[in-house]
């Protein structure tokens, strides 16, 4: 690759035949923005200060079914990311890496997800050196991870989702322990990703899982008995969902949600702000293969705005109009890459949330988001 600064403008007039005002940014890449120079079997990509220097640094989940180091990038600031370290010693069949402070110590933690294989928690000494924690949940073919406080009694817990599995919570007892869990969904979904969000305003966590598999993916209300009550489905019948992130795009004071869809248009769906959906919208750019999804307000405008990570097509960042009233796309990244995970951050300190991107068997990347010249 020459070291040089690669611009991708592509505007939704361009791809799609639209017009687009959302011409004023665009995400930048470099060799020099390359996480490392080895290709894996990548599956996500998380942002978090790992050494409490106050800058964001970056874990890259490696191996999906087959076992591969993960690794750390330390950032040395604006985003020049020159340490990697491996994390753990074991190559591991690893979909998620998610970080949290589980134990309560002030510093960031990591909770591990594999397939067919151990999950466990990395314990961080606070200068960003991981030692091996406790293992947490079953054995199982994991997907994805994510964490909140469950419970609400003050630590952090994990969700577990597993393709045709059982999904499972697996509770925190304050010393990044886990000795209680509880399954959420039926016991054959297969949920590729979970949101959490309190969708009726009542203060309890609930859930929107993404199911793959031509299943339909569902609403989860919490209950009052620590539980949930039975699934209500959305959306089409029959789809194959891989991610689901949470806003309120339409500032009306409801969480809201997209889906990631695969074969099938991306969709945003507007909360009721009792549980249910109270309006649907299929994205523009048509048949999508889009396999993660994030949120951040790319252009500080105040409003929530979506990037989408796809599989050989362009991954595409979605600017928030006028409170949801329309949104425009700019595309980045390569057209044949396969973006399995991505996440946001300001990773050079400017103010502006930039992008990691995951890629399966090609280099990882930072795009810098940048004013257009």
């Amino acid at each position: 690759m020459p070291n040089r600064f690669f611009r991708v403008i592509l505007s939704a007039a361009l791809a799609w035949g639209g017009s687009c005002v959302a011409d004023d940014r665009v995400f930048v890449t470099s060799d020099r923005l390359s996480l490392g120079t080895e290709s894996n079997r990548s599956a996500s990509v998380r942002s978090a200060d790992l050494d409490g220097d106050g800058d964001l640094d970056l874990i890259v989940a490696n191996g999906r079914h087959w076992p591969e180091p993960s690794f750390l990038f330390i950032n040395q600031g604006r985003s020049r990311f020159n340490v990697m370290r491996a994390l753990g010693v074991d190559r591991s069949t690893t979909y998620a890496c998610e970080p949290a402070d589980f134990d309560g110590d002030g510093d960031i933690d990591i909770a591990v997800g594999n397939d067919k294989a151990p999950c466990q928690i990395m314990l961080n000494d606070g200068s960003g050196l991981f030692s091996v924690g406790a293992e947490f949940g079953e054995v199982s073919s994991v997907r994805s991870l994510a964490v909140a406080d469950m419970d609400s009694d003050g630590d952090i817990d994990v969700l577990v989702t597993c393709r045709g599995q059982p999904n499972r919570i697996e509770f925190n007892d304050g010393s990044a322990r886990f000795p209680k869990s509880l399954a959420f969904g039926t016991a054959n979904d297969s949920t590729i990703d979970v949101a959490v969000a309190d969708l009726n305003g009542d203060g309890a966590a609930d859930l929107v899982l993404a199911n793959r598999d031509g299943q339909p993916n569902t609403i989860l209300i919490a209950d009052r008995e620590g539980g949930f009550l039975p699934p209500a489905t959305f959306g089409s019948k029959r789809v194959s969902s891989r991610c689901v992130a949470t806003a309120d795009f339409n500032a009306d004071g409801h969480v809201d949600w997209v889906i990631g869809n695969l074969d099938s248009a991306n969709e945003l769906f507007f909360g009721d702000g009792k549980g249910g959906v109270l309006l649907r919208r299929f994205l523009d750019g048509g048949i999508q293969q889009t396999y993660c999804v994030d949120i951040a307000d790319f252009d500080r405008d105040g409003l929530s705005d979506i990037v989408f990570g796809n599989v050989g097509q362009p991954n595409t960042v979605h600017f928030n109009r006028d409170k949801a009233a329309a949104f425009d796309a700019i595309s980045f990244g390569g057209a044949n890459a396969a973006t399995y995970g991505l996440c946001t951050g300001d990773f050079n300190g400017d103010g502006f949330p930039d992008i990691a991107v995951a890629n399966s068997s090609d280099l990882n990347q930072v795009f810098l988001n940048q004013a257009k010249k």
